[in-house]
């Protein structure tokens, strides 16, 4: 069954007339109360004088009553309809009623048409409207197709009629003997009776094979209640090796709590530690990277500290003054009476050397003079070759071993504060 068959066939039965109001709901489940009643209806429409049996309480009732409508709508409408889904009284049921409700429903709209044309023949002979005879065209169509199909089986059946003829009169032609008559009769006779004869017999194994069956089903009670006396028996007396099962059975749970409280303490100690190896792992991190940042602190360091020597060694070989044998005057241009440059307070605590004298003299002692310089030169040089190995063996002691040493030429600050070898 679909909605659209369903739906079709409540508009029919609204066009038709039909009393009741009929829902999509109706046929959901079977009710046959309402499909005996459209079949009453249905069948009085087709022929009003037409008796059938109302009565529906009783599934004999009910069967003869689908029966009755099945044949009476095969031999008046030629409609074939299915009895079994009639009987279903549901959506299939439906199915079976539309065929009726459609040839009712095509032949009221066929009257309407008509009643219609000749309406419109009225008022508009001269009109002609195509469309309006579609339906007309559609029914002449299938009705035309009908009758060419009976026409064909009837002139079949027609052309068998010669030899169905002379069978015909030969056997009303040919007169009754009461000897083959009677011998037919005996032969139908005999064969009934064999025929009851062996319906008796049939009965008789049917007794034999009842009472073998029923002692079957004795003895095989008999055995039940055996088997049932048997369970009891067994089921009332304890086994003897019940109470070392129940005392394993105690046991095994004690043991099972203990696996279980163990197992639980196992699991927290395994979580602390985990959380134990994170965090020595998260400060095994952090003293690497602070390792990995007073390297580099230290390296910076000792970059600047080779950067300072290196500045103080090309400053000290700047100040060098070579000896020169020129005037008085050139002497004093060339060697001008100026301190020594120092770098971030290393050379605070040294003496200033000049060159040249600030007063006017003899050229002995100009000499005299130079010479002092020359000497003085190289005492500087000696010194400043301790002095650089004082600074390393003050970046060996420390600050304080440093701070506690006087140099050549006063006292000297100390370069740097740490060094590779403190770490």
């Amino acid at each position: 069954m679909s909605f659209r068959d369903l739906r079709n066939f409540t508009e029919m039965m609204r066009a038709l007339g039909y009393p009741r109001l009929i829902s999509m709901e109706n046929f959901r489940t079977p009710n046959f109360t309402l499909v005996a009643e459209i079949l009453i209806w249905l069948v009085k429409r087709y022929e009003p004088q037409m008796d059938i049996p109302t009565d529906v309480d009783t599934e004999s009732d009910r069967i003869f009553f689908i029966k009755a409508v099945a044949q009476f709508m095969a031999t008046k409408a030629h409609i074939k309809v299915n009895t079994k889904r009639l009987y279903q009284a549901d959506g299939y049921a439906v199915k079976e009623m539309l065929k009726i409700t459609s040839v009712l429903y095509s032949a009221m709209k066929t009257k309407q048409m008509a009643l219609g044309e000749l309406i419109e023949e009225d008022n508009s002979k001269f009109k002609f409207d195509l469309s309006s005879r579609v339906s007309d065209l559609k029914a002449a169509r299938q009705l035309a197709s009908e009758v060419t199909s009976k026409g064909a089986s009837l002139y079949d059946l027609l052309g068998k009629e010669v030899d169905l003829r002379e069978m015909r009169t030969a056997a009303i032609a040919r007169p009754l003997e009461i000897n083959e008559t009677e011998k037919a009769l005996r032969a139908a006779i005999k064969e009934v009776l064999q025929s009851v004869e062996e319906t008796k017999d049939m009965l008789s194994n049917v007794v034999s094979d009842e009472t073998s069956l029923d002692a079957k089903i004795e003895k095989k009670k008999q055995e039940l209640e055996r088997n049932r006396k048997r369970l009891q028996t067994l089921q009332s007396v304890r086994p003897a090796f019940m109470d070392e099962y129940e005392k394993i059975e105690e046991d095994l749970q004690k043991q099972y709590e203990t696996f279980v409280e163990k197992f639980r303490n196992l699991c927290f100690l395994e979580s602390q530690l985990d959380e134990y190896h994170r965090l020595e792992q998260e400060r095994f991190e952090e003293a690497e990277n602070m390792m990995r940042m007073m390297q580099h602190v230290l390296r910076e360091e000792e970059e600047e500290r080779d950067l300072t020597r290196s500045s103080l060694k090309d400053e000290d070989s700047d100040m060098d003054v070579p000896e020169d044998e020129g005037s008085d005057s050139d002497m004093d241009e060339s060697r001008p009476s100026k301190p020594r440059p120092t770098q971030n307070g290393i050379m605070a605590g040294r003496r200033a050397r000049f060159i040249g004298n600030m007063q006017g003299g003899d050229s002995d002692e100009t000499e005299d003079s130079e010479i002092d310089v020359d000497e003085d030169d190289e005492d500087d040089d000696e010194g400043e070759e301790e002095e650089g190995k004082d600074l390393e063996d003050n970046s060996l002691e420390g600050p304080g071993s440093r701070g506690a040493r006087p140099s050549k030429g006063g006292m000297r600050p100390p370069l740097l504060e740490e060094s590779d070898n403190d770490f």
